[in-house]
């Protein structure tokens, strides 16, 4: 996302707003979705980096895009209800991760190669508002702005009159006309202009175009360090950094803490079998948060078995079968197999530590993608607390919203940081999930203001011709 922010904001300041946006929302959604097809690890990582360098576009991008078609006087109003939209696509995804990951009916398997679970109905459907993102922006128009950037005055007078006769048929005032006859055009940039257009060869000229664009995205990118901006540069990027370093290490934090509790409450209940014997058994039903220690199991059978936390310790298993077996978070410490078969399990060789095989055999050992979350007792939970984390920031947005353009954009960063810095030390006191979730909750409600306030603050301090660069660089 950083390396997509910082290339297609300069690719906007190149080719257009709207037309940024469209490729970076449609690399997006292409990757996103094909990412929920894939079975190899690799593969998949692969995809959701590619999905995060579009996305990462899109952040500065539409915030710069909207700017620039707002009057200065309610700029501050309309893009803190814009925020706003972050908040409620947080909800969203969410609520869909709660709603779809637990409900683990909804899968289906083509051999043993091919997995298709829950979690990947989840990320499916995640990326279908970028793609209607992708459909609605054809429609739109392109930033007039920009437009006179670039000298098409026409086309940029079109699209302003066509703001003008929306606004006044939206307050009832259909009659009243544009009247805007000249614009003042800002002052052109010198560019590089692309040789050999008509006599070099199209891999040529697709070549010098490419590396135009670049160094163009270069140069803009190095005026955001010069006079008079540059000390907004270095200020605005302190800001952004602390700011993010807050806010998402405590994102990352606020869940694995609850989820230790979680795990330690877990841990308490935990049954623990020493030195038996067991012989000429069967079993085919779910093991859940065992470990068994110096057991010796003798002809038995584990059909269609789940093994949920469960680890196996110094134990001994003597000609037994394991077959269509299935195991999360499952561990073999320094255990003997003798004359054991198993058969369409799921037994990774780094679930065996320290152990010993002797005259065993493996046969259609389980491939491709068997991630489920069924088997995670706090999955549920999880997605319960990041949503209402998400929701919490309701609140903050509507006040950002309304008194954005009252008391000063600097007044609600300032004011928002302190305090949500200020909630951070009441995290001593959290010794339970219930007061964690509160934290939480209070933490993102706070320092929402913040976020709005300061992508106000980044759009203002900037020129059009440095505006997306720099939303790129410091988002």
């Amino acid at each position: 996302m950083m390396v997509g922010a910082f290339f297609w904001g300069g690719l906007a300041d190149k080719v257009g707003r709207k037309q940024s946006l469209l490729i970076c929302m449609s690399v997006n959604g292409f990757f996103a979705f094909l990412s929920s097809f894939v079975q190899g690890y690799g593969f998949f990582l692969f995809c959701r980096l590619l999905s995060g360098f579009g996305i990462g576009g899109a952040i500065p991008t539409v915030f710069s895009y909207f700017a620039e078609v707002l009057a200065r006087e309610k700029r501050g109003e309309h893009l803190s209800w814009l925020c706003m939209f972050w908040m409620i696509g947080g909800v969203y995804a969410s609520a869909m991760a709660w709603a779809i990951i637990p409900h683990y009916g909804w899968s289906f398997s083509m051999g043993s190669a091919y997995q298709f679970h829950s979690w990947r109905v989840f990320v499916i459907v995640c990326a279908l508002p970028c793609v209607s993102s992708v459909v609605a922006l054809t429609f739109m128009p392109e930033s007039p702005r920009f437009l006179l950037e670039v000298g098409k005055h026409d086309e940029a007078w079109m699209i302003l009159k066509l703001i003008h006769d929306t606004n006044m048929r939206a307050r009832g005032q259909p009659e009243k006309v544009f009247t805007v006859n000249k614009i003042k055009t800002p002052k052109q940039i010198d560019e590089l202009i692309e040789i050999e257009s008509d006599t070099g060869t199209w891999y040529r000229r697709c070549f010098v175009r490419i590396r135009t664009e670049l160094y163009g995205i270069w140069m803009t990118f190095r005026r955001c360090f010069n006079y008079p901006v540059r000390e907004n540069t270095i200020k605005l990027t302190i800001v952004w950094f602390t700011l993010s370093f807050g806010y998402y290490g405590l994102s990352v934090w606020f869940p694995d803490v609850i989820k230790h509790l979680q795990s330690d409450e877990y841990a308490l209940l935990t049954r623990i079998v020493q030195s038996d014997k067991y012989a000429n058994f069967s079993i085919n039903f779910t093991m859940e948060n065992q470990i068994h220690t110096g057991m010796e199991y003798d002809n038995g059978r584990f059909l269609g078995v789940k093994f949920k936390s469960v680890t196996f310790k110094d134990s001994v298993f003597k000609t037994c079968t394991f077959e269509d077996v299935t195991s999360v978070n499952t561990y073999f410490r320094n255990c003997t197999f003798i004359d054991t078969i198993f058969d369409n399990t799921d037994f990774e060789p780094y679930k065996f530590i320290n152990s010993e095989f002797q005259n065993c055999s493996f046969f259609h050992n389980k491939t491709g993608c068997q991630i489920t979350f069924d088997d995670d007792y706090s999955a549920y939970w999880i997605y319960f607390v990041n949503f209402l984390g998400t929701l919490a920031v309701l609140p903050g947005n509507i006040v950002s919203a309304l008194l954005m353009d009252r008391i000063g954009r600097l007044t609600m960063l300032g004011g928002s940081m302190v305090l949500s810095g200020i909630s951070c030390f009441f995290l001593w006191f959290g010794t339970s999930e219930s007061m964690m979730i509160g934290m939480l909750c209070l933490y993102n409600g706070l320092t929402i203001s913040a976020w709005n306030s300061l992508d106000v603050v980044t759009v203002e301090l900037y020129p059009t011709d440095r505006r997306y660069v720099e939303m790129g660089l410091l988002g």
